[in-house]
């Protein structure tokens, strides 16, 4: 069944209806990953990115891959390399003999969903030549600033950077992505059903479009509407300014890092099938939100699971309502 006659045949299915079908599709995928895929999706609907960070081979490409074609959109791919050039991502300008002019060629960056493997194995010239991209959905070459497409989507994956030809992520570049997340190992079960799953053929390549490019703008914009009481924005607000105020920190959470927490919590919402924020909403997000946003006054890089430590402390500290 096409994209148009799924939605044609439920002309009343409420946002979180379509959320739902959207979970369940990735899951065909991603067994046993529920709430790894309830965060990405959460991500993509609050207009945010993502950052998932794990060793190699435990399906970090997989899930971009199936969100990818669980929507009716464009999907690019980039492989970080060491010899990445910026030019390779937002495109170059190249002289058209005929027309003696200069011709811009789009590069991977102008698609919908994108998808940046192993990004921390580029040299952080070219992983800067997508602060742009993330931050305003539009590049900038030679001068000529160009539009990117609506939704624009990047799903960025790495491996820990303690692995051998890795770079670190300038704190300006992470600070662009909405979420960072592990994926972790299967256990016994869902793995032996990952396997069964796969040895005739690839579900992953059985995947079909479930939500249209025009229904996906549609939850974006819901987002907005779902409701946030001043007793949980404060809560968020107190958890915030607690990041600022550790002795452990020379740096906390941004006001951009307080605005992403916040839609990120309305996203979360929608995704559990609510249309109001409830305090373990932004409990629940605070770890892959604002963790990689915090500074140590040692300059020590924290991994996700320092992160995460870090701002449970937090949250130990700041009475929920």
């Amino acid at each position: 069944m096409t994209v148009a006659a799924s939605l044609a045949s439920h002309p009343d299915l409420p946002a979180a209806g379509v959320v739902q079908r959207l979970v369940t599709n990735i899951e065909r995928v991603m067994v046993g990953k529920r709430h790894a895929v309830e965060l990405a999706v959460t991500a993509l609907l609050a207009r945010g990115h993502l950052l998932i960070e794990d060793v190699p081979g435990v399906g970090k490409t997989t899930l971009a891959r199936s969100i990818a074609r669980s929507i009716d959109c464009d999907f690019g791919r980039i492989q970080a390399t060491s010899d990445l050039l910026p030019s390779d991502v937002t495109g170059v300008a190249v002289f058209n003999r005929k027309s003696e002019e200069f011709e811009f060629r789009e590069g991977p960056v102008f698609t919908n969903i994108l998808l940046v493997d192993e990004i921390n194995r580029a040299m952080p010239r070219t992983q800067s030549s997508l602060l742009q991209a993330m931050a305003e959905c539009e590049v900038t070459v030679d001068g000529r600033t160009y539009p990117l497409k609506s939704p624009f989507f990047v799903i960025a994956t790495q491996n820990p950077a303690e692995q051998i030809g890795t770079y670190f992520l300038p704190e300006s570049q992470l600070d662009r992505f909405a979420l960072r997340i592990p994926l972790g190992y299967p256990d016994r079960a869902q793995e032996r059903e990952m396997i069964r799953a796969r040895e005739r053929s690839s579900p992953l390549e059985e995947l079909t479009p479930v939500v249209s490019r025009s229904e996906l703008l549609s939850l974006q914009q819901r987002v907005a509407d779902v409701r946030m009481e001043d007793t949980v924005l404060d809560y968020l607000l107190a958890i915030v300014e607690r990041s600022r105020n550790r002795e452990d920190l020379s740096a906390g959470a941004s006001p951009r890092g307080a605005l992403v927490l916040c839609r990120l919590s309305q996203a979360f919402a929608l995704v559990r099938g609510r249309d109001f924020v409830m305090p373990d909403d932004v409990k629940e997000l605070a770890g892959p939100c604002l963790g990689h946003r915090l500074t140590t006054r040692t300059g020590f890089r924290a991994d996700l699971a320092e992160q995460f430590k870090l701002v449970r402390s937090i949250l130990e500290e700041v009475a929920s309502p």
